[in-house]
């Protein structure tokens, strides 16, 4: 055996079994890690040194009116325009059912065409209810966090920063309510993006994008507001400050179904990141200068559960509970360390005594530390979407593929009224996903196909119940016989050579907590500090502490994990003159 293939083999010994790791509960417990898309994103941004300037300011002294920013990469150039309009407070709604918005913006390739922009303000602000074009590769729309925007302009404005500790109550000035890309709306499809747009070929790189854009100009028009209402006293933004900036995000169910969509791009995504702590585990030893990284970065985070602010009580309970733990394994660690030989012992005791919360956190700063094994995993592999039915397969090998891999599925019974209470559907208004309870909601036979765990079951119920007479021997036999089993075939036949990607859980339950969905997804986007608002939507802060548009060009450091509040809140040096 070759050494390559040697060291493969290795690290496959320490890749998690798929019922461990698809597990709801520990999906909903990953944190942002190395490879999440932000991070990536950063660190091409800064490694290419892409040029982001203003083309265009036209705001007024309160901040309304539009800016355009252009961005030129090594090998193309965009544009990012922005709306900025005034809102009626009492029209503020983090709901896709809104009419209107504090922002709206549009990614657009190629340079800014001035001509264009009339079209635009037509069309942009009107979001889903415009129409746009191949041009565009992402269209979104921000509200103010209204609390915090009004208490920065009033700080700035009157020559002080604000206060490091009323930003972290929320921790951005505006928050997004839709980011769409994808082809939506007439805008460039996936298909374009990944054969024309080199820059974000990564998933939702683009989206992201957009997002950071979104943040860069919250900074500039709070700068820019503050500079109008005092021009001789006002000061800008301490660097450092902005910098904690994150922009927030408002997430409900309309991101759940597409983990369960998207299996083969989801099992790409899990089994990235769990390649990446089995390479840690199998390549790499503890050491003086490894543990030291480990037990700062796990200070940090002890840190950065402390400081997050929200008033979802279970959420509270999970930040201490965590943090608590952390700050007992580090102890544990500082006492073990000079017998700890390798970091599966250190894994084995946290696996031992603290719940998965904690598990997800010490694996997440144990890829942290060892950046050379995680980002050689970097590279975008194409995922090419396909599921494909296999007619000639026999029946007995189907049944036996259910048997084996699906054994989760067929543990619940679907007789229950527990079981089979809730149903998934799209509303009408907006085409977005909504729970309904079959006891009392109309619109059960509209449901869309989320339900996995029940519609296995009952497609093994039937392949278990065939009369002998029907003589049915292989998949095409019986999907003829039983078409309405067809579509869930097909999926455990493409996902039978896998090992990651159906999320073990019965998503039908009447106690089942979507949100776990939520926060695996925006997991993998790198999105932290989550605010439950119910089971069904959160808020949360992307790109708190990463770097902004006056830091490309400098050093780059990619250690903005966990982000904790500067101490920094001096205004020296940013005085307008």
């Amino acid at each position: 055996m070759s050494r390559q293939n040697s060291d493969l083999a290795q690290t496959k010994k320490h890749l998690r079994a798929p019922n461990e790791v698809m597990d709801l509960k520990r999906l909903g417990s990953f944190y942002p890690y190395k490879l999440s898309f932000m991070r990536k994103l950063m660190r091409k941004v800064m490694q290419e040194q892409w040029r982001i300037n203003l083309a265009l300011f036209n705001l007024d002294k309160k901040g309304y009116g539009e800016a355009i920013y252009e961005i030129k990469t090594p090998s193309n150039c965009y544009h990012f325009v922005v709306f900025a309009n005034f809102l009626d407070p009492s029209l503020r709604t983090d709901r896709v059912i809104a009419e209107a918005w504090d922002l709206t913006v549009t990614l657009r390739h190629g340079s800014f065409d001035p001509t264009e922009l009339e079209s635009l303000r037509k069309n942009v602000p009107l979001q889903e209810k415009g129409r746009m074009t191949a041009q565009s590769l992402v269209l979104s729309r921000a509200n103010k966090s209204s609390r915090t925007f009004e208490y920065v302009i009033n700080q700035l404005s009157s020559g002080k920063q604000p206060s490091i500790k009323k930003i972290n109550e929320v921790g951005y000035l505006y928050r997004t309510t839709a980011v769409y890309g994808s082809g939506k709306f007439g805008m460039a499809d996936w298909s374009k993006i990944k054969m024309s747009y080199a820059d974000f070929t990564e998933p939702f790189s683009a989206e992201m994008f957009s997002c950071f854009m979104i943040r860069q100009f919250s900074l500039d028009q709070a700068d820019h507001i503050a500079s109008m209402c005092a021009p001789e006293l006002s000061v800008r933004l301490d660097d450092n400050i902005k910098r904690y900036f994150g922009i927030g995000n408002a997430t409900g169910l309309g991101m759940a179904p597409f983990l369960i969509k998207h299996p083969l791009l989801i099992n790409s995504w899990i089994e990235t990141r769990e390649f990446a702590l089995a390479q840690v585990l199998s390549h790499t030893l503890p050491n003086n200068n490894t543990l030291h990284i480990f037990s700062i970065l796990m200070q940090r985070a002890i840190t950065h559960l402390n400081e997050i602010a929200t008033n979802n009580e279970s959420q509270n309970k999970i930040n201490c509970d965590a943090s608590q733990a952390l700050s007992s394994i580090l102890k544990w660690l500082n006492q073990e360390k000079v017998n700890l030989t390798n970091w599966q012992q250190m894994i084995q005791y946290v696996s031992d005594n603290y719940n998965v919360e904690a598990q997800e956190l010490i694996n997440t700063i144990l890829i942290e530390v060892h950046p050379e094994e995680v980002l050689a995993l970097e590279n975008n592999h194409d995922i090419e979407e396909i599921y494909e039915l296999t007619p000639e397969m026999k029946l007995l090998n189907l049944k036996k593929i259910i048997e084996n891999q699906y054994q989760w599925a067929l543990q619940y019974d679907f007789k229950s009224k527990n079981a089979n209470a809730i149903f998934w559907y799209r509303s009408e208004e907006k085409m977005e996903p909504r729970l309904g309870d079959r006891d009392f909601d109309n619109g059960a036979e509209k449901e869309i196909l989320i339900g996995i765990a029940r519609a296995v079951e009952q497609c093994y119920a039937t392949i278990t119940a065939l009369p002998s007479e029907m003589k049915i021997n292989n998949v095409a036999e019986f999907v003829f016989a039983y078409p309405e089993h067809r579509h869930i075939i097909r999926r455990i036949q493409t996902m039978a050579k896998t090992k990651y990607g159906e999320i073990q859980a019965n998503l039908l339950d009447k106690d089942v907590l979507p949100i776990h969905l939520l926060r695996c997804k925006l997991s993998f986007f790198g999105v932290g500090k989550f605010d439950p608002k119910s089971r069904l939507w959160v808020r949360n802060t992307m790109f708190q502490g990463a770097p902004i548009v006056s830091d490309i060009g400098t050093q780059y450091k990619d250690d903005w994990i966990f982000p904790v509040m500067p101490s920094n809140e001096s205004s020296k040096g940013n005085e307008i003159h």
